[in-house]
């Protein structure tokens, strides 16, 4: 089975409980029986200690300045639901678990993050049931459609009466 790399980003936010999920035992020897070997995790100025496993390479980054190519360069991302974070993932194509961070006050994330699950596109959770989303088949979600500046202009230019 070939090697698998998983990304954990958490973006500029703090997501301390994201981290510690992550890197629980029984969260990283699901990923290694799930073949992911390499685990990044973006940790912003969270506060966290580091972990090690047999059988899981654990690589930790405060930031990571080219996050396009990392994305690119792994299997499957597990992210914050930030907006930018989830359409970035979804526009390389990689399989996307979203974590609804439930102690923020206003939590509209959790708006895009269903939005996203109905059409298939993402699995959503919360902490507290990541390791029972890790189980779904990242194989049936769908790609995200590619963006189409045109359908914007041409209503646009409809509405304006120029067609």
């Amino acid at each position: 089975m070939k090697s698998k790399e998983v990304l954990v980003t958490v973006g500029t936010t703090r997501f301390d409980k994201l981290i510690q999920v992550v890197t629980q035992k029984e969260t990283l020897n699901k990923l290694h029986n799930l073949g992911y070997s390499v685990v990044h995790l973006q940790t912003g100025l969270g506060t966290y200690s580091k972990v090690s496993h047999n059988f899981v390479n654990i690589n930790y980054y405060t930031y990571i300045d080219d996050f396009i190519s990392k994305i690119r360069d792994v299997d499957l991302v597990i992210s914050h639901a930030g907006a930018g974070t989830c359409l970035e993932v979804l526009k390389e194509g990689k399989p996307l678990i979203v974590v609804v961070n439930e102690d923020l006050m206003d939590n509209h994330q959790i708006e895009l993050a269903e939005e996203l699950q109905k059409g298939t596109y993402v699995y959503f959770c919360t902490c507290n049931n990541l390791l029972v989303t890790l189980s779904k088949d990242i194989g049936q979600l769908k790609k995200y459609p590619k963006s189409n500046p045109q359908v914007f202009s041409s209503y646009l230019n409809k509405c304006m009466g120029f067609t």
